[in-house]
């Protein structure tokens, strides 16, 4: 109780002090600053200790399933079908695969699980009594997020269930050994809106807050950017960060 207290008493005055800061600043009131003189964007803090998904969620509702997507690659087996056994196929352009006895079966945007379940019912479909199949990702082109900045081997990663921050810089080989880990942004579109999140790498692996969930087409940058770099008057208000700092971004 007393340590949730003080956390709340911490955010307070930073909020206070950092509005107080951008009236001089920016000459504006509210919590929104404009970095880049005219037509540069406006970033504007989001009063919340977490990056909402891509359709909003927040809280218990985060968490990613994967789907399949174009060219994925699968493997198949039905049980007691030789034709059907350990069969390796890769989704087309429209995440369209060709199976003896199903014929075309579209797999866009469904979880393992309802891929199973509708190569399941075209086997029926086609005929064939009581099948047992098994869905199973191969490897993923489809869904990805990318990790750049003081990265060990930056590039895209696929993305899928239970991926997290520190997961994916554990894929892009680690952090290098001076990376400011202080300074890791997130971006990701957000119902339209573009926002990106603050957070302190090493804090994280303190356990000082949750390691935030990632999602196809967010981008990690690890380190000095210029995402970072539009926090920069938020940061020398309060220095000390007890939870993500997130904004939203408009470009208008």
């Amino acid at each position: 109780m007393l340590q949730a207290s003080f956390k709340q008493r911490a955010r307070t005055g930073f909020v206070g002090a950092m509005a107080v800061t951008l009236m001089a600043t920016s000459g504006c009131a509210g919590n929104s600053l404009t970095k880049g003189g005219l037509g540069g964007p406006t970033v504007t803090l989001v009063d919340t200790g977490e990056l909402p998904g891509p359709n909003g969620e927040v809280g218990a509702a985060q968490g990613y399933e994967y789907r399949i997507g174009p060219y994925d690659k699968l493997i198949i087996d039905v049980m007691g079908i030789e034709q059907l056994s350990d069969r390796r196929v890769t989704a087309d352009g429209a995440a369209n695969i060709s199976l003896p006895v199903a014929g075309v079966v579209n797999l866009n945007n469904l979880t393992i699980g309802e891929a199973t379940d509708r190569v399941t019912q075209q086997l029926r479909a086609g005929h064939m009594r009581s099948p047992r199949v098994a869905v199973n990702l191969e490897e993923t082109v489809s869904r990805y997020v990318t990790i750049d900045g003081e990265v060990q081997q930056s590039g895209n990663y696929p993305v899928v269930g239970g991926m997290t921050l520190m997961r994916g810089v554990a894929a892009a080989k680690g952090a290098t050994e001076f990376a400011k880990l202080r300074e890791v942004v997130i971006h990701r579109n957000v119902r339209g809106r573009q926002m990106i999140a603050l957070y302190d790498l090493a804090a994280i692996r303190r356990g000082a807050y949750a390691d935030p969930i990632l999602y196809p087409n967010d981008i990690v940058v690890v380190g000095e950017s210029p995402g970072r770099r539009m926090f920069q008057q938020f940061i020398s208000v309060a220095p000390l960060l007890v939870s993500p700092l997130v904004a939203v971004l408009d470009n208008r």
